[in-house]
């Protein structure tokens, strides 16, 4: 989950890192009444969840007040990507001498935060870790005994900080620890902070991805949620405690209890030369209330041919899942089901579903066969494996 950048600079100056004056506006009315507040020139920047805002123009100047009205007005009229604009940040213009990354990573290789900084700031981090290796520096965080100062004093001196500015980067870095420890963060950054001419550290833009299977402990962040960039059926099934994702040009729709076995059911899929219309995992209570609801999620794909389901009955036996997927399909009694059923009660679950004409299967690799076969109308090379 992504938050906007005037959700990210709340946090910011929460924790004390400085960030411009502004605030945001949902009108061009209000960002003017803001550029009036400020008395000096403004920037302002379209909120929505997209990367290369300003390439999209969704980053503008305005010298006076009737000018950032001016210039509002032209932005929320923008649908970058297709996305509204609903919210408008309109900062004041703060003078650069130099533009510094400082962000936070976990690293899954090492499975460790990485605490990273460059002095090429305001570029674009993955290319310049790609195309100048040698210009970015990191350094590893134990998150059981946490940052370090002479780590922090070693990415200033890496990036030539002038040493009057050594405090103040490091008060920005342990600020960036914390939220990132207490907000359950997956990256947070700012990009740039920049150094002006009175030698201050400003925070210009920042970013924040938070952990979605961590979003739970945190209401508060949870209700900054911005479902512009999710689907009705995503945000439909997200009610429920469940993971959908659409798979564009698929034809098979799927439905798993499990974000590790929904994968594998796609990769088998995919080895097959099966087309997976979706991800969809319900979660680890398959009951049959949300097996019913997934299966009206993902029939509403018109493409879909045939639903496999792939479920393992441990804290719900299969019986009761069986009975739950009998609902389900009633829904649509023309469209075929493939089921793969393992488990508590397994056998019970299988002969309920047999009885009633659905095609079971014993084994991961002939239910993606099979659902394949009924996809395409006919059997391919791996049927039956």
């Amino acid at each position: 989950m992504k938050l906007h950048e005037y959700q990210v600079k709340r946090l910011f100056a929460r924790h004390g890192i400085p960030t411009p004056a502004g605030r945001v506006a949902a009108s061009a009315l209000e960002a003017q009444q803001i550029a009036v507040e400020l008395g000096k020139p403004v920037i302002l920047k379209v909120q929505v969840l997209i990367n290369g805002r300003g390439k999209s123009g969704g980053i503008l100047l305005a010298k006076t007040p009737v000018e950032a009205f001016e210039v509002a007005t032209s932005l929320f009229s923008l649908r970058p990507k297709d996305l509204p604009v609903r919210k408008v940040l309109v900062d004041e213009v703060i003078p650069i001498s130099q533009e510094i990354y400082l962000g936070i990573i976990i690293d899954r290789s090492l499975r460790l935060p990485v605490l990273m900084a460059t002095a090429e700031g305001g570029a674009n981090i993955e290319e310049l870790i790609l195309d100048k290796p040698e210009k970015v520096f990191r350094v590893l965080i134990d998150p059981l005994v946490g940052l370090h100062e002479y780590q922090v004093r070693e990415l200033a001196a890496s990036i030539d900080l002038p040493r009057s500015n050594w405090r103040a980067f490091a008060s920005i870095a342990f600020s960036l620890w914390q939220i990132f420890i207490e907000t359950n963060a997956l990256m947070i950054e700012i990009n740039p902070l920049v150094l002006t001419p009175e030698e201050k550290l400003v925070a210009l833009d920042g970013k924040i991805d938070l952990d979605e299977n961590a979003i739970n402990l945190h209401p508060d962040l949870a209700e900054l949620r911005d479902t512009d960039v999710e689907s009705p059926l995503e945000a439909e099934a997200r009610k429920f405690n469940m993971t959908y994702l659409h798979h564009a040009g698929g034809d098979i729709g799927v439905i798993v209890n499990g974000a590790g076995l929904c994968m594998a059911t796609l990769d088998t899929l995919h080895i097959y030369d099966g087309r997976p219309a979706n991800f969809m995992d319900i979660g680890k209570d398959p009951t049959p209330s949300k097996i019913y609801t997934a299966f009206k999620i993902v029939s509403s794909n018109s493409e879909i041919s045939v639903i496999l389901f792939n479920i393992f009955g441990g804290l719900i036996p299969c019986d009761e899942i069986a009975q739950g997927i009998l609902t389900a399909i009633s829904q649509k009694p023309g469209l075929p089901a493939v089921v793969r059923l393992d488990g508590v009660r397994a056998a019970e679950g299988c002969k309920l579903l047999e009885k009633s004409g659905v095609t079971v299967t014993a084994s991961l690799a002939e239910a993606a066969a099979r659902a394949i076969a009924l996809a395409h109308g006919e059997k391919n090379e791996y049927f039956g494996q």
